[in-house]
Parts: structure tokens; sequence; C-alpha cells
């Protein structure tokens, strides 16, 4: 009878321990970084509270964000940005060291710009400290996934900075020829191919050709699309109508 007893506790005992693996092994483990002893400690409980989650590592300064990359690998890391102007440069890093490693930035900042500076760095992440608990759990099962989590106040807000940012650079690097311009301007006054080539005194198909070229220059795929980027750029504005626009 004890021997039966003792086997089953022996089956209990490895079933658990199987359990207990199979659990920690599909859990996210995660890595803290904060320079707030309060908050950090919240941050702990509030993981506590939920199933899949394993804390592995909690660090209180900018060198612990690299040192914690590199030694424990976490799936992901939860980084306080409110420590100093290197937080940045270190969340760089720790991203260079372990690939592998979302980072997700928790923070009093509600600021586009820093948003904008945080993804730049590297993070895939970007939560307020001001924001429900579960809004920072499930921005760490977002990163985990691959995806990017901006928190919701702040995600329009920055992709329109980030549009307008990839917009600047577009025009910056964009250059015309003086014939180039011609046709631009007299595209915008709402000339047709055949009225613009009659006004330079070129063929249309040469004209089709500066239009091939401009749409390359501009990274668009169509006449619309050229006519709005090439106002933004001059800052002149169409006479053409949204129907007239599509007829060419």
């Amino acid at each position: 009878m004890r021997e039966i007893v003792f086997g089953q506790l022996l089956v209990f005992c490895c079933v658990s321990f199987l359990v207990f693996n199979v659990s920690v092994f599909n859990s996210i483990s995660i890595g803290l970084i904060d320079s707030h002893p309060l908050q950090l400690a919240g941050i702990v409980a509030t993981f506590a509270r939920h199933a899949g989650f394993n804390i592995i590592a909690t660090g209180t300064s900018v060198k612990d964000i690299v040192d914690i990359a590199t030694r424990n690998a976490p799936d992901v890391m939860i980084v306080d940005l409110n420590m100093t102007d290197d937080t940045f440069g270190a969340i760089t890093r720790a991203r260079a060291a372990t690939p592998g490693t979302k980072i997700v930035a928790f923070t009093s900042l509600a600021n586009v710009n820093t948003v904008v500076r945080a993804l730049d760095a590297g993070t895939s992440g970007y939560v307020l400290n001001t924001s429900d608990p579960s809004e920072l759990v499930h921005a760490v099962e977002a990163v985990r996934r691959g995806e990017t989590y901006i928190a919701p106040g702040l995600a329009s807000q920055v992709i329109t900075l980030l549009r307008t940012h990839s917009f600047r650079q577009v025009a910056e690097a964009v250059k015309f020829s003086v014939r180039e311009e011609q046709v631009v301007r007299l595209l915008l006054r709402g000339k047709t191919n055949k009225q613009i080539a009659t006004v330079l005194s070129i063929s249309e198909r040469t004209v089709k050709h500066y239009m091939t070229i401009l749409m390359q220059k501009l990274n668009v795929s169509n006449r619309v699309e050229f006519v709005i980027a090439a106002q933004k750029l001059t800052g002149q504005d169409s006479e053409l109508g949204p129907r007239e626009l599509k007829v060419h």
C-alpha cells in the first residue's frame, strides 16, 4: 500500500514538474528597468496577476538596459524613458546586442516627438504610465507578436508626424530640372499633356516621358497622386477638380 501511495505521489510530482516547465517555457519572459522603486513594484505586481508572463530580471539604471538584454535576453523589456538622455542610446545598443528582444517604453512623456525618437531608437511599444495597467499587458503581448503598439491617445498623431517627416525627406531629395518645373506648373494649372506640349513646343510623347520621370521622383503611381504631391512641394494649388484629375 505504501509503495502504491509513493508511486502515485511520484507520478503527481513528475506531472506537476512538467506542467510547471511547460508553463514557464510558453510564457513571455520580461525584463523591467525603471528608476522609480514604487513604479517598478507596481509593474511586477501587474504581471504577477496575469498568467503567461515571467519576470526574469529587473533594473533601475540606464546601464541595466544593455546588461539585462545581453545577460538575460528576455522576450520583452519594459524601459522607463525618464532616466537620462542616454536612455535612447542604451535602447539602440540593447536592440543591436539582442535583436530578438522587443522593447516597450513606459513613461510619463506624452510627447509625439519623443514617441518617434523612441521608435527610431528601437522600441516597438510606447505606453504612458497614466494608462490602465492592462494596457501595458496588451502592449507586451502585441510587441511579442511582432506588432507595434502605441498608446491610443498618441497613435494618430504619431502616424501624421511620420508621414510628414517622410514627405519632407522626399521633398529635400527631389530636384527638378527647368523643363520639369515647367511641366509641373502647367500640370497644376490644369493643362492636359497635349496642351503642355503645345505651350512648351515639344511633342506629347516627350511630355509623357517627363511625366514618367516626375512620378518616379515623387514616388507616386498615377497622375492624381502626382498632382497632390506636387501641390505639397510647390505650395501651389491645382486648378483641376477631382473629376478632371482622373481624365488625363
